[in-house]
């Protein structure tokens, strides 16, 4: 039988759970019902709380400001082969860091560990001086391959890879697999959890950059979400209609991404984690 002292305290304990799941979404349950209705009702009061009849025309005149449909396909192309690139990549640099032994790999590793602490402002000019000597502003390649290789990412990697047992790494090796099978076969469906991890780091990361993208990027056709949405806040007037609309449809891919992912992270630690 619950007494009244433990029902008081769960229902102060559900109190402060239903106050903190309304601060949360509240933000996001505002900016969907902003995108439906128009600009000028965004700072009526009291404020608008159930959705209006504007989306359509909202979203009309976001595609004739920015063309969204093209953009938001440059996000997610840039985003997803980013995601899929930079994860190999970390993986395999995990990989050798983990497993391998050759020399100066301790002072590799120190090195790929202290650029972590580098900022990244500081390499906007030389990187945008190589861009210009590639001749590649303005295209995918300049935004996707500078930042491929992620220190953050291959230490993740490293410190995860290092948990697998190197008794079943040496007994395939025993049973006469390659390394690329070994790769393959064995490594990654046990860190498959670190990878989900790592994924969806990388594609918030290069989902939501501004500053590079800015900075080589200079037409409207090449644009990313980010961009796109930073151009809609002038010195005159914002439409706020479309700024809700648009910055609505940039969280979508997110959500997505977490979700597909998320299953993904629970399967690989239930069928894929190993104990030596």
């Amino acid at each position: 039988m619950i007494t009244s002292k433990k029902l008081s305290s769960k229902i102060g304990i559900y109190s402060l759970l239903l106050v903190g799941v309304i601060l949360s979404i509240g933000p996001f349950y505002w900016m969907v019902v902003g995108s439906t209705i128009q600009s000028g009702q965004i700072f009526h009061f009291p404020p608008k709380l159930l959705p209006g009849g504007n989306l359509v025309k909202n979203f009309q005149s976001l595609n004739e400001s920015l063309g969204i449909v093209k953009i938001f396909w440059n996000s997610l192309f840039i985003a997803l082969v980013y995601t899929f690139v930079c994860t190999f990549i970390s993986a395999m640099g995990g990989y050798a860091f983990a497993k391998f032994r050759f020399k100066g790999k301790n002072l590799l590793f120190f090195i790929i560990l202290c650029s972590v602490m580098i900022p990244s402002q500081v390499t906007l000019i030389p990187l945008f001086e190589m861009m210009v000597s590639f001749n590649w502003l303005n295209t995918y390649q300049a935004i996707i391959l500078p930042s491929l290789a992620s220190p953050f990412a291959i230490y993740l990697m490293r410190q995860n890879m290092q948990a697998v047992p190197d008794s079943i790494i040496e007994a395939s090796r025993v049973d006469g697999a390659g390394e690329l099978k070994i790769f393959f076969s064995v490594v990654l469906p046990v860190t498959r959890p670190a990878m989900a991890a790592v994924s969806i780091f990388l594609f918030m990361s290069q989902w939501n950059s501004l500053l590079w993208p800015l900075i080589t990027l200079n037409s409207k056709e090449m644009f990313t979400l980010p961009v796109a949405l930073s151009s809609l806040i002038g010195m005159a007037r914002i439409d706020y209609g479309q700024l809700m609309l648009g910055t609505t449809l940039s969280t979508i891919p997110i959500i997505i991404f977490f979700l597909v992912l998320q299953k993904q992270f629970i399967s690989g630690i239930l069928g894929g984690s190993v104990k030596e």
